[in-house]
């Protein structure tokens, strides 16, 4: 049997199930996942490997018409998740009717790669509403195979993952058979403290925010990490911290228990709030915490 391997890229509006889809296929929790819209902010490689194939699945972040630059860097890793698939998911959810970017819906529906339109989030809906979304999709996107699901229940994701290996293309593996991500660890501290913020924090402050780790030491027993959470302003600073750093503290707990989890050791984890007016809309700074790549 030929080795196969590809890049299986996921794209779709905001909260659709991208990272809970891709988290269950690769069978680790690489991409966080909270209730809020723009959750994922970087493109997040997830590696399966096995003796006869490698699939490299791409989550992404949700489509939007960007508002300033940090956005705009988001829409950049979609377009690079378009430009390089092998075989494109596209995840919509019951209720939703089109891609909140026409030029990306135009580069779906004239793909010449394979197209897996995925419905998801039907165990949330009828079987007649879930019919009839089915027959609306094949008919606004000819070219996909439509598969439903539900990526939170795992239903039919298992079929899914059979058809993927079957239209894999004939190829070597791109990466050493042993990773799972294309991501540093420095990555994963970010993005935890990120999920606790956007979980815990209203309005503006987990939109405003960027977590840089500055000190990752791993040791035998236990791994050290010093991580600074970045705001726009000075009162977005005294918010994180709380009264009498509750706040932060509450923030700190929680990360630590996911990241011992993730690394499978002790942690010791160090939170600082800096502020670090509108980094959002400045190249150099964006391009410092890993966007603006091109």
């Amino acid at each position: 049997m030929k080795h196969k391997s590809g890049f299986v890229n996921i794209i779709g509006n905001p909260n659709v199930g991208k990272s809970t889809l891709m988290n269950t296929l690769v069978g680790e929790k690489l991409s966080i996942i909270t209730s809020k819209a723009q959750t994922t902010r970087h493109r997040i490689l997830g590696i399966v490997n096995d003796d006869n194939y490698q699939i490299v699945f791409s989550d992404t972040p949700g489509i939007i018409k960007p508002a300033y630059e940090l956005q705009s860097s988001m829409m950049d890793f979609v377009k690079s998740a378009l430009d390089d698939a092998d075989i494109l998911i596209y995840m919509v959810e019951i209720g939703e009717k089109e891609l909140k970017n026409e030029g990306f819906f135009n580069k779906i529906i004239s793909s010449e790669i394979p197209v897996i339109l995925l419905l998801n989030k039907i165990d949330t809906s009828s079987q007649e509403i879930v019919e009839e979304k089915v027959e609306y999709w094949k008919h606004k996107v000819p070219n996909a195979l439509v598969f439903v699901i539900s990526a939170l229940e795992k239903f039919n994701v298992d079929s899914l993952f059979e058809k993927i290996i079957e239209l894999l293309p004939e190829a070597p593996a791109y990466y050493p058979k042993d990773q799972l991500t294309d991501k540093p660890e420095r990555f994963f501290v970010n993005e935890k403290i990120r999920e606790k913020i956007l979980i815990h924090y209203k309005k503006e402050i987990p939109y405003s925010v960027e977590v840089e780790t500055e000190e990752f030491v791993e040791e035998e027993k236990i791994v050290r990490i010093r991580s600074v959470i970045m705001v726009e302003r000075e009162t977005q600073k005294g918010i994180i911290i709380g009264h009498k750093g509750t706040a932060i503290k509450r923030v700190g707990a929680e990360s630590r228990k996911d990241l011992e989890k993730f690394f499978d050791k002790k942690v010791f984890i160090e939170l600082y709030v800096k502020v670090n007016k509108n980094w959002r809309s400045d190249k150099i700074q964006l391009k410092r915490f890993g966007y603006n790549q091109k």
